[in-house]
């Protein structure tokens, strides 16, 4: 992995031709704000070494061009002789797949018992996969509904809490045990199984052996993470690859199991959301390209600390073969790039919301630009997409409106599909076709004067700060509290205290949020909203914050908290939301625009808050 294109001087990846040229955007911009904010991490840590000359480079580019003229649709020539075009060190293949004992994955299940650690989505697939691979399957779940629905498909059952589970496992005789991602690193569960060294993964590990165990894989897995804006990211990322003509599902944390894709066959490529709960157990994956969004302190009690979150962040990057993406704003993510252990010939590509330096994507003067993955980006950048291609993600769709979040979810989507394969016709294309799903920064109404926006999925303080940092000064009526997941609230209000111009604080318990508010942002108006059932909750919220807003605000449910004290889900919190505004719309005899409501979204559930 190099700094720019130093090295790596042909990164168009899978085009022979381009179809258009490299636009000189960067002509003209000063030396220096070329390269702000430019932070590029060292070399990565490599599993071998080698070193690309020019007489190299000469050679790889001819076979480059005549292999992929005469099979340009041959997804193994991309996965083999591209890579090998950044390196003179033949490209590595993700070796072939075994089992807990060394044999291969199907022979080495066939008839050995094995175990699923809860049985929610991802564990049913787990389960599916295990039960279709001949393996004696015993389930562990905490609620017996959701055992007795398995029926006769299992060779076991135990039901019991954490401890409970915990004292079965450590006398069964399984040989390999699946963890759904609900439990918890810190918790009785998976100490006893590393205490007593039962294999333990995660249904990603399971799937992507699956994978390398079946008659395709070198089906390219695109991966990423990171504590916000992994499900827009992922959303979008297949999206371009669809345009470009690549069967890309999303799968992973965004509610569809990896495992349930692997097994129904038919992708060319798979858009992966892993949370941090995933990748604690998952050990083997190789994808083509990964990403680590950015980090905050979140999920810690889960995880212990967050030292502990962030290395689970970091194992995404962990034998990546072609890019390895970070974001140049975020130190943290360079700092996992450059400790990553990547495959030979793997590079870091930044993504910046400035000017972009060689070997990152960023934008100027409104253009997504690209100056990594292609053959001149010390001297030019391509223009993949303006932000006019985002604009119906702005609140009420106007572009000045536009969070710079979103604007750096698409560049980091966009780095992830460049190195799978797209060229910058798709980028622009996926960008325009990109729905939100639901509860994400979804526009629901704009009525006298004021835009009304569901972004329940802002379950933690680093999304809630991004979904109102795009606002102007003072126009932000904020709806905010919930079950705090422990986390303070100080540094986030100061934050975004330029931006109010009320808060409505729901939440059973509103001490931290309440306290945060009056510390950091006194003069700001407060209306608490009392407990109750969640329908008249939510009514009374909106109410209050209908009475707070003046015409150009925003009303934004941002709540930085998750959902379980008052709600069944943030899924919840934000359909009832939706409908109290329509019914305040209509009560007050404006009839509005209501095509927000709902009408964008995709209603994809998420596996964690």
């Amino acid at each position: 992995m190099d700094r720019g294109q130093r090295r790596d001087p042909l990164l168009d990846h899978c085009r022979p031709v381009r179809r258009r040229g490299a636009r000189p955007v960067l002509r003209g911009v000063p030396r220096s704000l070329s390269t702000l904010g430019a932070a590029v991490p060292r070399h990565p840590r490599r599993r071998a070494a080698g070193r690309t000359d020019a007489t190299a480079f000469s050679t790889v580019f001819s076979t480059v061009l005549t292999v992929l003229t005469t099979a340009r649709t041959s997804r193994r020539v991309y996965s083999t002789v591209t890579t090998a075009a950044t390196s003179s060190v033949p490209p590595q293949r993700p070796s072939r797949t075994t089992g807990p004992v060394g044999r291969p994955l199907r022979q080495d299940l066939e008839g050995a018992r094995a175990g699923v650690v809860g049985l929610g989505r991802s564990g049913r697939a787990a389960v599916e996969a295990l039960t279709t691979l001949g393996a004696q399957v015993h389930v562990f779940d905490s609620r017996e509904p959701s055992v007795e629905s398995l029926g006769s498909t299992v060779a076991g059952v135990t039901v019991g809490d954490a401890e409970a589970t915990a004292r079965a496992l450590e006398d069964s005789d399984l040989r390999l045990v699946v963890v759904s991602p609900g439990v918890p690193a810190t918790g009785p569960v998976l100490r006893t199984l590393a205490r007593v060294g039962t294999t333990t993964w995660s249904e990603v590990e399971l799937a992507w052996r699956l994978q390398q165990d079946s008659s395709r894989p070198d089906v390219a897995w695109l991966a990423l993470t990171g504590t916000d804006g992994k499900t827009t990211t992922v959303s979008m990322l297949s999206e371009i690859l669809g345009q470009a003509g690549l069967r890309a599902p999303a799968v992973g944390n965004i509610g569809r199991p990896v495992t349930e894709a692997v097994l129904e066959g038919g992708a060319d490529a798979l858009a992966v959301e892993l949370s941090s709960f995933q990748l604690h157990t998952t050990t083997s994956i190789s994808p083509l390209a990964s990403a680590c969004l950015n980090l905050a302190p979140d999920h810690l009690d889960w995880h212990g600390d967050l030292e502990a979150y962030a290395a689970d962040k970091a194992r995404v990057y962990a034998r990546t073969r072609a890019a390895a993406v970070y974001n140049a704003a975020d130190r943290a993510t360079v700092d996992m790039v450059d400790r990553a252990d990547v495959v030979e010939g793997c590079r870091a590509v930044g993504f910046t919301l400035g000017a972009p330096a060689p070997g990152q994507v960023g934008v100027v003067d409104g253009l997504l630009v690209d100056r990594a993955f292609h053959s001149r980006g010390r001297s030019h950048a391509v223009e993949l997409a303006t932000t006019l291609d985002l604009a119906h993600l702005a609140p009420g769709a106007a572009v000045d409106r536009l969070p710079g979040h979103i604007v750096a979810d698409a560049l980091a989507a966009a780095c992830l599909a460049r190195a799978g394969g797209a060229d910058e016709e798709a980028v622009a294309a996926g960008l325009r076709a990109y729905s939100p799903g639901a509860h994400r920064s979804v526009t629901v109404a704009q009525a006298d004067g004021v835009t009304w926006v569901d972004d329940s999925k802002a379950t933690n303080p680093h999304a809630a700060q991004a979904a109102l940092s795009g606002l102007p000064a003072g126009s932000a009526v904020w709806v905010v509290g919930g079950d705090t997941k422990g986390a303070r609230f100080f540094d986030l209000v100061s934050a975004v205290r330029s931006r109010l111009r009320g808060a409505v604080v729901i939440g059973r318990d509103q001490t931290d949020v309440l306290a945060a508010l009056s510390a950091q942002a006194p003069q700001v108006p407060v209306r608490q909203v009392p407990d109750a059932p969640p329908s008249a909750l939510m009514r009374a919220a909106v109410s209050e914050a209908a009475r707070l807003a003046r015409a150009g605000d925003t009303v934004v449910l941002a709540p930085a908290c998750a959902s379980w004290d008052q709600f069944s889900s943030y899924a919840q919190r934000g359909d009832l939301f939706a409908s109290a505004v329509s019914a305040l719309v209509e009560e007050s005899g404006d009839a509005g625009d209501l095509s927000g409501a709902g009408g964008r979204s995709r209603g994809q559930r998420r596996c964690q808050e």
